[in-house]
């Protein structure tokens, strides 16, 4: 049967026509980086931006309770630096190392798409719990949310202590369902699954009824606050853009206001039109859609019915009707994003050494396609062949699963860490021969071969037979005369587009015996490639300098905090790490104007940069490692005042964090304190 198809047009800006890579497992872990996942991924964005990567999804990045993976937020404004539930990093690693990551990734042309979680918090209370409980409450009683900062460190652990905490957005049980502004506790936006369920219901505001930090709320006390952590969080790490948890579990309007403003309420950082975004919601192509209208397509969602009929033909052994294919997709495509495995669907039982031992199917949200099946090659095909932003799982891109090394390899060396040569060349193709930028075409489907054209980019031929060769002349938009080749490398001949546009393409089986070992798919482009180049470029990320943020705690990176009084003390920013020979640029923003300021930088010894007063400069480094970030009031005689430091670096491309980082050891430096190397892999 032959199909002519269009499907939709060139409707897709830069950001939607990348590749994202989720860089993560759900208990994601490897002994040489203990608690520091970002310093995994930093080491490993060169390989990532060679292959053509050019988007990471990383984990939610704030405190958790513990060690945890991240789905289970605690302190909104602790991104590893604070000292509190007797720790100060988390499972991605101190702050420090969160912002290196970032600019790590930039330099290697790499966005970061950062995983938020906006339905629930959880763990109120010191550690272990004192001062959590507000007995006022009406469902959930631990809903007293108190963090330290650097006005309130932890002195102790105990109730009042806790509940004396100053630290920006405090949390009372009527922020959470169900409350007296909104009497709900159940169905998809009330019920609390994974913890306090958030309400972002104008009337879900009120004090705590034991707290001794007790600050007035008013009306959409939630979403305002949610809204101003958002905008905080994006200029603080330099965040590109966004993959929202759970998004049927709350307010769609307050998707689409917490969009809005970090698209164009954020200065320097707003995203713009282009900000990639995603939505986590599990449900029909109309759910989906509805979904995205509601929040003005400032969002997209993962396409769950895709994703189906794509785990129907890796499984249907070569019966699935391959025509079928998109006519599955959602209907709004303007943000889609086809996947074939997520941390969310992809649950095995795992050996002590980290190779597949069976499923844990119950904790799946849709069954998973086992990367080792011979059909994975053609689900990635269709992923990237339709429209979207195509993602790819870290366990389909690399084989962890057999080789017995899940948590010790090197993320650098590809023979630890082996790349799958199929879903590599299926970003490479996508990459080089632009397929999004040519619109959507079928031109040719059967119940064995699906071919898809990128118009005049890319054909791709796509079947789910294991044994048998498939043929097929289609018409195309490549002009009469165009010498096709197959770039999958599945056969060396060529292809030339007749006179009457049509041309003869070839596809291979399933079983492996094409060149290369290629399975299910054939990639048909012109000899010559438009090509590809990532965009290397610096990071811009901002400090505020308040005392209701960061943390003065001796375990803590003892960073943050106002400019005091009446002195010249010192305040530190934190820290970034620089190349020898990369220009830093700062600039300032005063609260106080007519206060002047004094900016310091240090290497690992000694000051290295002064400039006094200060509200802009510029500083060249000629070392490769950390730069401490330091400011004061240049007069001591003037007021106390908040600061907002800004700066602007390019990291080198490639990094062994070992060489630079504090090693762990018993003389009480900070490193001791977020590395906890003992602690078991958290299986929440």
């Amino acid at each position: 049967m032959k199909l002519f198809l269009l499907v939709i047009g060139l409707l897709f800006g830069a950001s939607q026509s990348k590749v994202v890579m989720q860089g993560f497992w759900w208990d994601f872990w490897n002994d040489n980086y203990p608690n520091a996942w970002a310093d995994y991924l930093a080491e490993l964005s060169p390989r990532l931006a060679e292959m053509g990567i050019d988007s990471v999804w990383v984990p939610p990045t704030i405190k958790n309770p513990g060690y945890w993976v991240g789905y289970a937020p605690f302190d909104h404004y602790d991104l590893g630096d604070k000292y509190q539930k007797g720790f100060t990093g988390t499972r991605i690693g101190t702050k420090d190392e969160l912002l290196r990551m970032v600019a790590v990734m930039h330099a290697n042309g790499i966005d970061v798409i950062q995983d938020g979680v906006l339905n629930h918090v959880t763990g109120a209370g010191a550690a272990d719990g004192s001062g959590g409980s507000d007995p006022a409450g009406w469902n959930d009683k631990y809903t007293n949310f108190r963090y330290v900062s650097f006005g309130t460190p932890a002195t102790t652990d105990t109730s009042s202590d806790y509940l004396s905490r100053a630290g920006r957005f405090p949390k009372n049980w009527q922020n959470f369902h169900n409350n007296p502004g909104h009497d709900c506790r159940d169905g998809d936006i009330c019920a609390g699954y994974w913890g306090p369920d958030v309400c972002y219901y104008p009337g879900a505001y009120g004090q705590s009824s034991n707290a001794a930090y007790n600050p007035p709320q008013s009306s959409d006390y939630m979403r305002n606050e949610m809204r101003r952590w958002l905008i905080w969080y994006k200029k603080q790490m330099g965040i590109d853009g966004w993959r929202f948890d759970a998004v049927k579990h709350f307010l769609p309007s307050a998707m689409e206001d917490f969009l809005y403003n970090l698209q164009f309420s954020a200065g320097w950082a707003s995203g713009g039109d282009e900000m990639f975004a995603v939505g986590e919601y599990v449900g029909g192509g109309a759910e989906l859609d509805n979904w995205c209208n509601s929040v003005q397509n400032r969002a997209g969602t993962f396409d769950f019915g895709l994703r189906g009929s794509i785990y129907g033909m890796v499984t249907g052994n070569g019966f699935f009707d391959m025509g079928s294919i998109p006519g599955s997709q959602q209907g709004n495509r303007l943000r889609t994003v086809p996947f074939v495995n997520n941390h969310d669907t992809f649950r095995p039982k795992l050996t002590a050494e980290g190779n597949y031992n069976g499923w844990d199917s119950s904790q799946e949200l849709a069954a998973h396609i086992d990367p080792y099946d011979g059909r994975l090659s053609a689900a990635y095909a269709i992923a990237f062949a339709v429209d979207g932003t195509p993602t790819v799982f870290i366990e389909d891109l690399f084989d962890l699963g057999q080789l017995g090394n899940r948590f010790t390899h090197d993320p650098k060396s590809a023979a630890q860490l082996p790349v799958r040569s199929d879903i590599a060349n299926i970003i490479w193709c996508h990459q080089h021969l632009r397929f999004k930028e040519g619109a959507y075409k079928v031109p040719y489907s059967s119940g064995d071969l699906l071919v898809i054209e990128r118009s005049a980019k890319a054909i791709i031929g796509i079947t789910d037979s294991w044994t048998v060769w498939q043929t097929a002349t289609v018409t195309t938009d490549f002009p009469a005369g165009t010498v096709l080749k197959d770039h999958s490398g599945a056969t060396v001949e060529t292809a030339t587009v007749g006179g009457d546009r049509r041309v003869t393409i070839k596809v291979p089986p399933c079983n492996g015996e094409a060149l290369g070992g290629r399975r299910c798919y054939a990639i048909w482009g012109p000899l010559t490639p438009p090509g590809y180049t990532p965009e290397q470029r610096e990071t811009t990320q901002e400090w505020e300098m308040a005392d209701d943020l960061g943390d003065s705690h001796p375990l803590s990176l003892q960073q943050g905090g106002k400019l005091p009084a009446n002195s010249i003390e010192t305040r530190t920013v934190g820290r970034i790490f620089v190349a020898a020979s990369s220009p830093v640029t700062f600039y300032l923003f005063l609260s106080d104007s007519l206060n002047p300021v004094t900016v310091e930088l240090y290497n690992e010894n000694a000051l290295v940069h002064s400039e006094s007063p200060s509200t802009q400069g510029s500083y060249t480094p000629n070392f490769t490692g950390w730069l401490t970030v330091k400011v004061r009031n240049s007069e001591a005689t003037s007021p106390g005042q908040v600061v907002w430091v800004v700066m602007t670096y390019k990291p080198p491309a490639q990094v062994t964090t070992d060489l630079f980082d504090a090693k762990l050891n018993a003389t009480g430096d900070w490193d001791l304190y977020h590395r906890m190397v003992n602690r078991p892999r958290s299986k929440l």
